[in-house]
């Protein structure tokens, strides 16, 4: 006969209300089943699915099911494998304990808020680029999923970070050219996770047709990424070794990708951008040492005077200046968080848009206010000299 806290549970996930399901406190300590399972909606290529997360001491496994079978499978395992469990829906939080004779006991109370029904929109969304459960081949090969396409527990960061990436890329897809093949260079592509993404994306799910080009200094890199394309037959992602600031194979290019280029070779490789016309820029910074040991002002000393602060102040004003340069050329310019704090400190993105205005005069003078107040002077404005426009450009529009 089937009880109450059954047929509840059974129509909670039925009517597509289960927002996030977590499943503890083992019934027997056998080591059989995970100590933990969360269970969310997830929304894959082939449909709505409730994904079961299983956490053991030492892994993370994944399982896919689809809606209809996903209440008989939460309640097989309360019943042979939990004595209690938390689920979040989007109508209340209903908490179901049992005690020691099996007696089950199932509370309701309003709903926490803590996970809502925009968050599981959210993550249907991230799903919908590289989803789980079905496998990616660049990502098999680079030990990221398995060939059933469940991510391997110790990669989930990078999956989420590579996700991430190709969110940010989405959103800015319509500002790239439609009339023509798409040129995009990746410099500092180190082992081209990304890179290998961004032709994923774009030449396999979107039929583009695109040449993308990874440049790296460490040969072995360059050598075994090339390798994973031919091997993969992705005949338009070319790999080269080459410094950023010598490379001069193009004279145009739809979009520059460049992570962590260390110090003034990020400014290297948005001069090339800039210069190339670039409809669009994504930039993650590293090691900005340079402004370092210019930055000046007393009126900042109680930051300047304390080597960590400003170190993370000279950063946060050398990119600044690269954003604001970058909007004096017409750019539209955000800094957005690219992974979460708590992996890498290093996880500021600068995505620029080419906007088509001029250059702005109003940001220049801003520019240099900011400039001067602090005693910079930033290398992309001296590899883009030219480009700046001054107090006698007449033909200059504000």
């Amino acid at each position: 006969m089937t009880e109450e806290w059954q047929q509840n549970i059974s129509k909670v996930v039925e009517e597509g209300e289960l927002l996030q399901g977590t499943l503890s406190q083992l019934r027997r300590k056998d080591g059989a089943a995970a100590p933990k399972t969360i269970v969310r909606p997830v929304q894959l290529k082939n449909g709505l699915h409730l994904q079961f997360e299983y956490h053991y001491s030492n892994k993370v496994t994944h399982e896919n099911v689809l809606p209809d079978l996903a209440g008989a499978k939460i309640i097989e395992l309360l019943e042979g494998d939990y004595k209690q469990a938390l689920f979040k829906t989007t109508k209340a939080d209903l908490q179901l304990l049992f005690n020691k004779k099996g007696k089950a006991t199932l509370l309701s109370k309003a709903p926490t808020g803590s996970v809502k029904a925009a968050d599981m929109q959210h993550n249907r969304q991230k799903n919908r680029v590289i989803a789980e459960g079905t496998a990616a081949p660049f990502l098999v090969e680079l030990g990221i999923m398995t060939a059933d396409g469940a991510v391997h527990a110790k990669k989930q960061d990078k999956y989420r970070q590579i996700n991430r990436f190709l969110e940010m890329v989405t959103d800015v897809l319509p500002s790239l050219p439609k009339d023509k093949p798409l040129t995009i260079v990746d410099f500092g592509c180190g082992k081209s996770y990304l890179t290998f993404a961004l032709y994923h994306l774009l030449a396999v799910e979107q039929k583009r047709e695109i040449s993308i080009i990874g440049l790296d200094l460490k040969a072995d890199v360059i050598a075994f990424c090339q390798q994973l394309a031919d091997k993969l037959g992705y005949d338009k992602l070319k790999f080269l070794v080459g410094d950023i600031a010598d490379y001069e194979e193009l004279s145009e290019a739809d979009m520059v990708v460049t992570l962590h280029a260390c110090d003034t070779a990020t400014d290297a490789a948005l001069a090339k951008a800039v210069n190339w016309g670039a409809s669009v820029i994504m930039s993650v910074p590293c090691c900005q040492h340079e402004l370092f040991k210019q930055v000046q002002s007393d009126v900042l000393a109680p930051i300047l005077s304390q080597g960590l602060l400003k170190e993370r102040f000279a950063a946060l004003a050398t990119d600044a200046a690269r954003g604001t340069l970058l909007e004096v050329l017409g750019y539209k310019v955000q800094m957005l968080e690219f992974v979460d704090p708590e992996h890498t400190p290093k996880n500021l993105l600068i995505r620029a848009v080419r906007s088509g205005q001029t250059a702005s005069k109003d940001k220049w003078e801003q520019y240099e206010q900011f400039r001067s107040f602090l005693h910079l002077s930033p290398s992309l404005e001296h590899m883009l000299s030219d480009l700046w426009p001054t107090k006698t450009d007449a033909d200059v529009k504000k």
